[in-house]
């Protein structure tokens, strides 16, 4: 299985090296180790660390790890924008737009954004807000099966991709309709060309023991509360955004809204934001595992530093 992609073996010096895996498996501090040691820049690859309102709970590099090393789309989104994907790919292919020189390590957990970077995205149809606004006021008080339910009369194809609790995706695929009377899979064929298609990369997947990644889920998301999480939580829940925005849906922030309100203790909205954070991690091994290309190298995180630094050597960037 090898890591670069262009059958070289490491002959030929990578475009950028991509670094994925579950959450708190250690793939930032390794992208900042290589940043360091081959001049280059990191590039955050996950769709949480995008939003300025959450540096603690999406676990942003702090000020003092951003300071070893260049660091790019980290916390430049407001938290009302319903960032995305496609927004991911057209920033990024600015960034590698840029000749600076430096090598791109994109590092993050969010599959969809690797995916958008090689293969590309569907090209879908921008949704007016008047649309939107629509279409979540006669859902507001619905459920979400049978929003589903909705989508599956309209774009049969569609709704049978998506899970019947999967509300904001469905919500997407019922305005995508609204909007241009066309099912959200009309559009799958579509697709704009992801900026690294072709170019010679290396690909890592950070794969750790999974019972010593749950402890450190844990752990971490405690720390995260102890060093001002919750005061993000809430000044986020007094800006009143749209529930259906991503960041409100970040692992962590609907169990902190609930202790705020008084609904539940706060231990018990730490134990949700671990479960879920730990459930994410899971999924995001069945998603590489069975969604991503064979030219991935699944590692253990303690031998990754060591690999990258032989697939980078015979290259000599």
């Amino acid at each position: 299985m090898p890591p670069v992609t262009d059958g070289s073996h490491g002959q030929a010096p990578p475009a950028a090296i991509l670094i994925a895996g579950p959450t708190a498996s250690g793939k930032s501090g390794l992208a900042t180790e290589l940043a360091r040691r081959y001049d280059g820049v990191v590039v955050n690859t996950d769709s949480m660390q995008v939003y300025a309102d959450l540096r603690r709970l999406s676990a942003r590099p702090s000020p003092e790890e951003e300071a070893l090393a260049p660091h790019r789309l980290y916390g430049h989104v407001d938290g009302a924008v319903n960032y995305s994907a496609g927004h991911f790919a057209h920033d990024a292919a600015r960034l590698l737009g840029d000749p600076d020189g430096k090598l791109p390590i994109f590092v993050g957990g969010t599959g969809l954004y690797f995916r958008a970077l090689e293969e590309g995205l569907s090209d879908l149809p921008p949704v007016p807000d008047e649309v939107r606004a629509m279409i979540r006021a006669k859902a507001e008080d619905r459920a979400t099966e049978r929003l589903h339910a909705d989508l599956a009369d309209v774009d049969p194809a569609g709704a049978a991709t998506l899970r019947p609790s999967d509300r904001a995706r469905i919500m997407r695929a019922l305005e995508i309709f609204a909007a241009t009377g066309r099912p959200i899979s009309a559009f799958h064929g579509d697709r704009i060309a992801g900026p690294l298609a072709g170019k010679t990369l290396i690909k890592l997947f950070l794969a750790p023991d999974r019972d010593s990644l749950r402890h450190r889920i844990d752990a971490r998301f405690s720390a995260m509360i102890a060093k001002g999480a919750l005061d993000e939580v809430a000044a986020l829940r007094e800006r009143r955004l749209d529930p259906l925005l991503p960041i409100m849906r970040a692992h962590g922030v609907p169990g902190l809204i609930a202790y705020l309100d008084g609904v539940i203790p706060l231990a018990e909205a730490i134990q949700r934001g671990q479960g879920d954070t730990r459930r994410y991690a899971k999924r995001q091994f069945t998603w590489f595992r069975h969604q991503m290309g064979e030219d991935w190298t699944w590692i253990d995180p303690d031998a990754a530093l060591s690999l990258a630094t032989g697939l980078m050597s015979p290259g000599g960037r």
